[in-house]
């Protein structure tokens, strides 16, 4: 194996392991707010993250720096906790966990609009507009099916809130490019996600949790804390310091599928043929979307 190889085999790994933790991350959100509400699970979840995370921090001797653009940094980041996770954990109660990673899987057409209308980083083509109206019509073909798909026009609402929250704060950490480690970014993005989700407590006092939920919820509540707040984060950070926003943004592509199999196997979400043949064209216009990007690279490789 060449000194080449072994970079791109553990951008390659990270990669992966991001898109297993976020294609499982959606069911583990509707069994943790099963029983609890979803906003004291957010802010149990956050509260507890934190805490591991600053023990991770201390063993790996990494700095926390409150510098002016640290700060701004971090906050970057919580733009993709407090802000984008809130609305997924609502939009849980509306939608099955396969629908909601297929909704959060147009992330890269919205970066993509992003760059092209506001940023002007790039220009898109006609290939990509086409795969862009393709991949809503797939989307607009599984809504046709709501009764059988149980797709709630306000948990699209949410996702969608929650999918321009995710994509600014991929632009804006990288916008910001701070000095800091994927651990401590993570770290400073979590503590200050769970200062802010204080701010929820006046709002949701009277649903406190009274008693231990079940083993699905707690299995649901601890992969959230553990692996979608920690792991995730880590790979996050480590990979958009390396990667252009779009690409990261891709890693959502492939989830809708793996989060399909996986709620369908472990939490018998019923998704009828309609709405397979929608999910199908979804997944047939972002890979157009994707497809100049796509042989660009390869040619380049060549």
């Amino acid at each position: 194996m060449n000194s080449n190889s072994s970079p791109m085999l553990v951008t390659a790994s990270i990669y992966a392991l991001l898109v297993l933790i976020w294609a499982a991350t959606p069911l583990a959100i509707v069994w943790s707010v099963a029983e609890i509400h979803p906003m004291w699970v957010l802010i149990i979840r956050y509260f507890g993250a934190s805490i591991i995370a600053l023990f991770l921090l201390k063993i790996m001797r990494d700095p926390l720096p409150f510098d002016r653009t640290s700060i701004k940094s971090y906050l970057a980041g919580s733009l993709n906790l407090i802000g984008a996770q809130l609305f997924i954990y609502l939009a849980a109660n509306y939608l099955t966990s396969g629908l909601m990673a297929l909704i959060f899987g147009f992330s890269p057409l919205i970066a993509g609009l992003i760059g092209h209308v506001i940023l002007k980083t790039h220009k898109l083509i006609w290939l990509q507009w086409l795969g862009m109206a393709v991949a809503v019509a797939g989307l607009c073909f599984v809504f046709a099916d709501s009764a059988d798909s149980k797709v709630n026009p306000w948990g699209v609402v949410l996702m969608l809130i929650s999918m321009v929250s995710y994509i600014s704060s991929i632009f804006w950490v990288k916008q910001i490019n701070a000095p800091l480690s994927p651990m401590s970014q993570a770290t400073g993005s979590l503590l200050l996600s769970a200062a802010g989700s204080l701010l929820l407590i006046p709002f949701i006092w009277q649903h406190m949790p009274t008693q231990l939920p079940g083993t699905q919820a707690l299995i649901g509540f601890v992969f959230t804390m553990i692996m979608s707040s920690i792991v995730a984060m880590l790979c996050y950070f480590w990979l958009i310091r390396r990667l252009n926003a779009s690409t990261v943004s891709l890693s959502n592509v492939m989830t809708p599928v793996i989060a399909l199999v996986l709620g369908a196997t472990l939490n018998h979400e019923i998704i009828s043929s309609h709405a397979f043949a929608g999910i199908a064209v979804v997944m047939f216009g972002i890979i157009m979307y994707f497809w100049k990007e796509w042989r660009e690279q390869y040619f380049s490789k060549r």
